[in-house]
């Protein structure tokens, strides 16, 4: 961005404070462009609403780049998703795209460029930028799409740049993720004072959102803040500023509350902002479905001390599952956006978590991640092959992004893969201790090769990871010569429901087991009982 172009506020503004409007006419046109947010959480939307509709009047700012680590969306039309314009967005680079497919649809339909990267390394890119690094080094993504000898992270033939190359270093590779300058921040906050000091204590989580100003002041650009209120200069605790004042040009106050939502699902819970604590007994628990079977038998891999990392769909389930279980407190539960321990919470509030230990930023908890810091890690499963590959980024023509799997599955020692057996209008019964399938999915999982390389089996093996592939009617674990089939569902016929039903043949383990029954009964299983004995024992 040149200096002539670069849209500073003018010399003789003296507050910060501005309108939606006077704010968006401080962004050129091809401007690179970085918003926080996690699902629904920290973005700012009444914004990106204003940003749209002066677009469609004006024509301006057009061209733009959006740079993003998280999926930013209801995974419909709100978040990033109001940008869905044509010509408003020009390029993206991001971890995750499913999550806005109204504006990512540009891309499934080969209209613009984008770079799918792992939102990890995406955080740590935003702090690499405000050191001034030419690269984010790093082992994550080697032997997955990322990878330069696959396909470099690039999603479609437009893209004419490669922002991603292998090198070793004592004789060992590595990835190095190219820096690039960031132009605008547009970042959300609860309170700015009027020196434009802005704290988050309303907030579910606090995310990129120091690394991602640091970057753009970094870089020559702007920093932009959607906030709820505005306090007397002085007012705030500096120990609770997350963004300082010096390194913020605008700050715009939301004028649609429904624009500030906690999440997109909870208006405003004070459990997740750590402002109360809510009884855990509240919290519903899940029905009995063909996730809670799956999650049910995930919580047998929970060991009482550990530091678990759970991720999106399935796999959320097993927080609600620890805590109907009244285990809960007994683990360390974490997402990656930052929160630890607490319980995770599910759908349009994930990333959130109730009653957290900690809300921490997200590049610190990246790093805690790749540095090999969890015990476990559960994932969803969307699609894998007879070598034990994992694909949850790209489905057809449809781009979802990995998201945070990358960096979690590749640098945690047991990993959990959770999901149904098949997937488009998947129906089972549960009776008597027995599962039975009155209605199987219409889209297989388990096929002889994925799509796309999200998670290399190879790799792990390599790596001595423990793996399993958990779901309603069997479990696998991974070996050296690929998928094993160890345990299999009460009323589940081998052949009908999972042989035919995959595109290999799995090995079936000699010692071939029944899963739990108590999996596949009402009353809670009595987790809390096993762990006790295992204790005495």
């Amino acid at each position: 961005m040149s200096k002539t172009e670069s849209g500073k506020p003018p010399a003789d503004r003296v507050s910060k404070i501005m309108t939606a409007e006077e704010a968006i006419s401080l962004i050129p046109n091809g401007a690179t462009v970085t918003a926080s947010g996690f699902c629904g959480s920290c973005f700012a939307e009444d914004i990106a609403v204003h940003l749209r509709d002066i677009y469609l009047q004006t024509g301006k700012p057009n061209n733009l780049t959006m740079v993003y680590g998280a999926g930013i969306g209801d995974f419909n039309t709100r978040g990033l998703g109001v940008l869905g314009v044509e010509g408003l967005i020009g390029k993206i680079v991001a971890s995750h795209f499913g999550a806005s497919p109204n504006l990512t649809r540009f891309v499934n339909e080969k209209k613009i460029p984008a770079y799918s990267l792992p939102q990890g390394v995406m955080s740590h890119l935003f702090r690499d930028i405000a050191a001034n690094k030419p690269r984010t080094i790093t082992k994550v993504g080697l032997h997955t799409f990322v990878d330069p000898r696959l396909e470099g992270g690039k999603v479609n033939h437009l893209c004419d740049e490669s922002l991603v190359e292998v090198i070793r270093f004592d004789d060992e590779e590595y990835l190095a993720y190219k820096t690039f300058p960031i132009d605008i921040a547009i970042l959300r906050g609860t309170t700015a004072d009027e020196d434009g000091n802005i704290s988050m204590e309303r907030e579910a989580l606090t995310l990129d959102t120091q690394a991602q100003a640091m970057a753009a002041k970094n870089s020559g650009g702007l920093v932009i803040v959607q906030v709820e209120r505005i306090v007397q200069r002085g007012s705030l605790n500096p120990k609770n500023v997350k963004i300082p004042g010096v390194m913020v040009d605008a700050v715009v106050v939301a004028k649609d509350m429904s624009n500030h939502l906690q999440t997109y699902d909870q208006g405003y819970n004070p459990s997740f902002s750590g402002e109360a604590r809510i009884p855990m007994a509240l919290v519903p628990r899940l029905k009995m479905s063909a996730r809670k079977i799956v999650a049910r038998r995930a919580a047998f891999e929970l060991t009482p001390g550990d530091f678990i990392n759970l991720g999106i769909g399935v796999p959320e389930g097993i927080a609600n599952i620890a805590n109907e279980e009244g285990i809960l407190e007994e683990l360390t539960l974490t997402a990656e956006p930052g929160i630890i321990g607490g319980m995770p919470a599910s759908g349009l509030s994930f990333g959130a978590s109730y009653n957290p230990q900690a809300i921490i930023d997200q590049p610190p908890q990246f790093d805690f991640y790749q540095g090999g810091g969890l015990d476990a890690t559960f994932l969803g499963l969307a699609q894998a092959d007879k070598h034990g590959n994992l694909n949850v980024s790209k489905f057809g023509p449809k781009l979802v992004g990995p998201g945070g799997f990358i960096d979690i599955s590749q640098n945690t020692q047991k990993v959990v893969f959770a999901g149904t057996f098949t997937a488009g209008g998947l129906k089972v019964e549960v009776e008597d201790g027995k599962i039975s399938i009155v209605q199987e999915g219409k889209v297989q999982k388990f096929v002889d090769q994925v799509e796309q390389v999200t998670f290399s089996g190879r790799y792990a093996i390599e790596n001595n990871q423990q793996v399993l592939f958990i779901t309603e009617r069997c479990v696998f674990r991974l070996a050296k010569e690929g998928l094993v089939l160890t345990e299999i569902a009460p009323g589940v016929d081998l052949q009908r429901d999972i042989i035919d039903q995959m595109e290999f043949k799995p090995i079936v383990d000699e010692q071939l087991r029944l899963m739990d029954s108590r999996i596949f009964q009402s009353p809670p299983m009595g987790l809390k009982q096993d762990t006790t004995e295992e204790t005495d024992q």
